[in-house]
């Protein structure tokens, strides 16, 4: 006849003692199995994480280097450039990084944006341009002498206009840039988080295949 209990297993046959054998141990080994296939999981994904985030990192460098921008002198800024922190900090340097980047597009390309055509955008001159054209075709229909100022006024907002083109061109493209190396950033943290959390699960299955081969008492 046999008995199982949660904690021993005791058998016996008719007129011998009890023999009591000690309990199993899979779960134990088992949870540390797991522990561990977990942890080497999180290990791997950290490791494509940081693969990724160098990439990034990497690439945006090497566009951004190709570029040859590199920041006004210390001399050279204005006093609205010299109340930019990071056009102080960055002064006569090249621009390398997303960081780099976002400061040269927001706070010097973005600044003389807007001291072009009164803060209007590209897409917004498209209608003054529209607008000049058809009063010049107007007036030199009729021989009138403002022509000549429209014409003045048609070619500084084309000129305005190809300007702003350019810049919000630039500043788009830097502004990409940006936003790349920030992804390389979170990917580069979501790795940290993927290891450390590969470190926990490790210590822990570590301790439970321990305790799961210490024999019990009793």
């Amino acid at each position: 006849m046999a008995i199982f209990t949660d904690e021993h297993r005791t058998t016996s046959a008719p007129g011998e003692p009890e023999r009591t054998a000690p309990a199993t141990r899979r779960p134990g080994f088992a949870m540390g199995a797991i522990g561990l296939a977990l942890a080497a999981l999180l290990a791997m994904l950290g490791a494509v994480m940081r693969s990724n985030a160098d990439f990034a990192h990497g690439e945006v460098t090497r566009q951004l280097t190709a570029q040859r921008i590199t920041f006004k002198p210390l001399d050279a800024l204005d006093d609205r450039e010299r109340r930019v922190p990071c056009l102080v900090a960055n002064a006569g340097q090249p621009l390398t990084t997303g960081k780099h980047a976002q400061c040269y597009a927001d706070h010097f390309i973005g600044a003389h944006l807007r001291s072009l055509a009164g803060g209007m955008t590209f897409a917004e001159m498209r209608e003054v341009q529209t607008s000049l054209r058809a009063r010049l075709a107007d007036a030199q229909a009729r021989n009138d002498p403002s022509a000549a100022d429209l014409q003045r006024q048609l070619d500084e907002a084309s000129r305005q206009r190809q300007a702003l083109f350019e810049g919000e061109s630039n500043r788009g493209l830097l502004l990409t840039s940006y936003g790349f190396a920030t992804l390389g950033t979170k990917a580069d943290e979501a790795a940290n988080a993927a290891f450390a959390a590969a470190a926990v699960l490790l210590l822990a299955a570590g301790v439970s295949l321990l305790r799961a081969g210490r024999p019990r008492s009793g």
